[in-house]
């Protein structure tokens, strides 16, 4: 299954057809709202969050009462089957840190997910400094009767791309958690940031290097973009932080999948805000779009995710 997307005419595994593959079904994820918090915004490592953080903009569930999760997915699904034709879900535990909390509470909250109706997976969003090995364990013995997919955000190799976004965790402990979960057979997606001040493109290609040597599962790609409320939003309108143009964007990102691995699954190629959250840059707005560029500069470079990998490994 792990190039059956070459046959299918595509340039990148997208996720939904590994979906379709996987489960046979139109699968579409339901974000859900465990009302976690985050280390970097309770005080444990700092009270503002990452330099572009809003919760608010990342989830509907931030900006009014989520409800019980039951509810959550039973909404979520109704409309997506409604205007996607979707056929089963996958929970996706998004907002905050999903495995900061005591495994009890994790096992209660991700049992009550998975027991609702369609839903045929997990997918947990968390940071890579907090995930315990008792986590770890709970993930893999789930995994071993549904599909669990352990969401991190990496967003940069590099260390100094993580102190500017306050991150308050490195690179070595991502490596290091990836090789724990792959012991235990737990599935590994990273979400990466391009576009960040002072990363020149082969720093961005660096950290795709490293992902293709840590072999994840998976990865979202977001460009760098300031929401409403935030210290980037503050940086970019005092004209301290320049922001990517639409078509450095686009190339980045083909640059990066281009040194993929072919079985890598690519979840996402853009990020996007609602409306009335977005500062800048203004084509975040138009997510179609982004991914429409995308598919034509892959198209206009007549080339596909893993191809500079495989040459590089040819001439090695």
């Amino acid at each position: 299954m792990a190039c059956d997307w070459r046959e299918a005419g595509l340039r990148y595994f997208r996720q939904s057809h590994f979906f379709r593959r996987r489960f046979g079904h139109r699968v579409h994820k339901v974000s859900v709202d465990a009302g976690f918090d985050c280390p970097n915004r309770d005080g444990t490592l700092g009270q503002g969050g990452c330099l572009f953080c809003n919760p608010a903009s990342f989830s509907p569930s931030r900006r009014r009462e989520a409800g019980p999760i039951s509810h959550q997915i039973r909404t979520a699904a109704g409309l997506l089957r409604e205007r996607f034709r979707a056929e089963r879900f996958i929970a996706y535990f998004q907002p905050a840190t999903n495995t900061y909390s005591p495994v009890a509470r994790l096992r209660a909250v991700f049992v009550e997910a998975l027991a609702q109706p369609d839903v045929v997976g997990l997918a947990v969003g968390t940071r890579p400094d907090c995930v315990s090995d008792e986590a770890i364990d709970l993930l893999a013995e789930l995994a071993r009767r549904t599909w669990v997919s352990l969401e991190l955000g990496l967003q940069s190799i590099h260390e100094r791309s993580l102190r500017w976004l306050r991150r308050g965790h490195g690179y070595e402990g991502f490596a290091e958690l990836v090789g724990r979960c792959r012991e235990r057979g737990v599935y590994v997606g990273a979400h990466v940031i391009l576009g960040l001040p002072g990363e020149s493109a082969d720093d961005m290609n660096a950290t795709a290097d490293e992902l293709a040597r840590l072999r994840v599962d998976s990865v979202k790609l977001h460009q760098l973009y300031a929401v409403r409320e935030t210290p980037l939003a503050e940086m970019v309108a005092a004209g301290q932080v320049t922001l990517l143009e639409q078509d450095q964007y686009v190339a980045h990102v083909v640059d990066f999948l281009e040194r993929l691995p072919a079985e890598c699954v690519i979840e996402r190629l853009c990020g996007d805000a609602p409306a009335e959250y977005l500062v800048a840059p203004a084509w975040s707005a138009d997510k179609r779009a982004v991914v429409a560029a995308v598919e034509a500069e892959f198209a206009r470079r007549d080339t596909w995710q893993g191809k500079a990998l495989a040459d590089r490994k040819e001439t090695s």
